[in-house]
């Protein structure tokens, strides 16, 4: 969820002004992002192992959620009752996570023959962090959206296309960071789970809370082409989790090529 702010910030900026095609395609081009490069980079420092179940199930779960999308879509708008519905999932699965993290917590106090974890940090200065954090979030997403709407004009190309590709990589940036400071400190769980993470939030979160403040109409070329290269990515991910095989070298080298593909199918279209 905190990798996946910048997207939120941008969508509903986007959608305040009237750029809904901008919008739902900085959603659905940075899971795909998310799934080829923000997986693929990293596996080009370290190996990436799905090795927990949960893991597998989120994965699970991140494919659903892009079929339950494009049924919504279908009609080629995101309404404020499909924004409520994604909302609900969402509700859903962080009452499930959290009921996972407190039995794994518990297991971990037992174990350790502990009460209580002793709490680490400075709630003061977390919560001025944050505060800065939503400014800094607040003003970007501002200057990226004028920005991306200007380019959109300059190029003679359509809002969703800048969308899903440089806003979208642009939003994507702080799961790039995250994901490659877990793979150099081979914290392979770490990776994986902001990117499955993200791009749950990505649909439920971002695409339900913005569909409530402002429907949100979806273009036919997104639901041509750009829907299918989401689909494509997250299987990708569900097959390796399933398989449990590492992201080597190799498959991270060929996810994103992939990506670069899909940036250069997207402009040459």
């Amino acid at each position: 969820m905190g990798t996946s702010a910048p997207e939120l910030f941008v969508s509903l900026q986007a959608a305040l002004e009237g750029a809904p095609g901008l919008s739902v395609g900085n959603a659905v081009g940075s899971n795909i992002a998310n799934a080829l490069v923000v997986l693929g980079l990293p596996a080009l420092v370290a190996p990436l192992f799905f090795t927990s179940p949960g893991m597998r199930r989120s994965a699970a779960f991140m494919l659903f959620i892009s079929f339950g999308f494009y049924i919504l879509a279908m009609d080629q708008m995101i309404s404020t009752l499909d924004g409520f519905i994604l909302l609900a999932l969402l509700v859903l699965y962080l009452a499930y996570s959290t009921s996972m993290a407190s039995k794994a917590r518990k297991e971990k106090l037992d174990a350790a023959g502990q009460d209580e974890l002793a709490p680490e940090g400075s709630v003061i200065k977390d919560i001025a962090y944050l505060a800065f954090g939503f400014v800094g979030l607040g003003l970007g997403a501002k200057l990226i959206v004028s920005s991306a709407l200007d380019l959109a004009a300059l190029w003679g190309i359509g809002e969703t296309v800048i969308g899903t590709t440089i806003v979208a990589f642009g939003t994507t940036l702080p799961e790039i960071a995250a994901t490659l400071a877990a793979a150099f400190r081979r914290e392979a769980g770490v990776a994986i789970g902001n990117v499955i993470g993200s791009n749950i939030f990505n649909l439920l979160g971002i695409l339900g809370i913005t569909a409530i403040v402002v429907p949100l109409p979806v273009s036919a070329q997104l639901l041509g082409f750009d829907v299918w290269a989401l689909f494509a990515s997250s299987a990708l991910v569900v097959l390796f989790a399933f398989m449990r095989r590492a992201i080597g070298k190799i498959f991270g080298a060929a996810l994103t090529l992939s990506y670069i593909a899909y940036l250069y199918i997207s402009f040459a279209g």
